[in-house]
């Protein structure tokens, strides 16, 4: 892919901010890229950038309109068609991470062809992925898991890797999802992969490397969602982790979507060795990665004491503290993926 920037990030009428979680990400870690964001009433999200309309982000030098949404399903909305056409009319491209292709709506693909722009579909892969073998290859691969789903794991793996390469680890980033694309500008949508091929995606993702590198890869979902864990089953198998962190928000009482209560962390890591010992015997858990945006600094800082002498793993926050301890036990449980590098 080579989507043009800078972005005018556009956010519909969604509900909260969860759902505006594709923007704000690329926000978080690709600020330059984004020019402003385009809001219809009712939309009860926000990214903290500038209003603008689209004739002022094409004034502004806007390239691309990105859908920054998630909604269940990936549909989208009808509602949304006029905006997007209008966009294209401006000279903007478009680009999605919905299930929904941009193409499937007429108006739209008339629109692109009309004017010459280019619809970006990254949830879609044209490439063909084989069935996972769980084979061991060489390389070390650490996967972030959850206790549900938009509980960090995606911020955890980018905030990982940078701390790591900060460290002088080897490590690259693996993108799993739509966000996590337009961030890395690779990667694979992986709950956009047929079933039978999901774990094979994974392994395709974090191929055989040098026994120094680290794939560290974006987990999707969580084992214990009754919507989602197929592909995340599916992530863990392929990736084969040696290390995993646990991602967590402790403000909710029931996994998003579902009335279902959240699982407890030391569940989530049960579970997850047992199933990740299927492909790889040696997994082990890292740390626990919490979102405590909801928390102040004393609560969030005894709240991450406690599971740091419940679990007997580093926990933080990698927006608010950063990744150094969880780091710290990564290089101690895996030393020579360090020295040698660093060295």
């Amino acid at each position: 892919m080579q989507i043009r920037t800078p972005y005018l990030i556009f956010l519909g009428d969604v509900p909260d901010r969860l759902a505006a979680k594709t923007g704000q990400g690329i926000v978080d870690w690709r600020r330059e890229w984004c020019l402003g964001q385009l809001r219809l009433p009712g939309c009860g999200a926000g990214l903290g950038i500038p209003d603008l309309t689209i004739q002022k982000a094409a004034a502004q030098g806007a390239r691309t309109l990105i859908v920054g949404v998630v909604n269940a399903g990936g549909f989208l909305p009808d509602a949304w068609t006029a905006t997007i056409v209008e966009a294209i009319e401006a000279g903007l491209d478009v680009a999605s991470g919905l299930h929904t292709r941009l193409g499937s709506k007429p108006e739209i693909a008339a629109a692109a062809q009309r004017h010459g722009r280019q619809l970006w579909d990254v949830r879609h892969s044209d490439r063909h992925f084989e069935t996972g073998k769980g084979a061991k290859r060489p390389g070390m691969r650490l996967l972030t898991v959850g206790t549900d789903c938009a509980a960090g794991k995606k911020y955890t793996a980018l905030a990982l890797e940078r701390e790591m390469r900060a460290r002088g680890f080897d490590a690259d980033f693996r993108a799993t999802g739509q966000t996590g694309i337009f961030i890395s500008g690779r990667g694979v949508a992986i709950d956009a992969v047929v079933a039978d091929f999901i774990s094979g995606a994974a392994e395709w993702i974090s191929p055989a490397a040098s026994p120094l590198h680290w794939d560290v890869i974006e987990g999707q979902g969580t084992l214990f969602h009754p919507s989602f864990a197929g592909v995340t089953l599916g992530l863990l198998h392929g990736s084969q982790p040696d290390a995993f962190v646990v991602c967590h928000e402790p403000t909710r009482q029931t996994m998003r979507g579902v009335s279902h209560p959240l699982p407890p962390i030391e569940a989530v890591i049960d579970l997850t060795i047992r199933c990740g010992a299927v492909t790889n015997p040696d997994i082990r858990p890292a740390g626990i990665s919490v979102n405590t945006g909801a928390l102040d600094e004393k609560a969030a800082l005894d709240y991450l004491k406690r599971l740091e002498d419940d679990h007997m793993l580093p926990a933080s926050d990698p927006m608010r503290f950063g990744m150094a301890g969880i780091v710290d036990r990564i290089a101690a449980d895996f030393p020579a993926t360090l020295s040698a590098t660093a060295g």
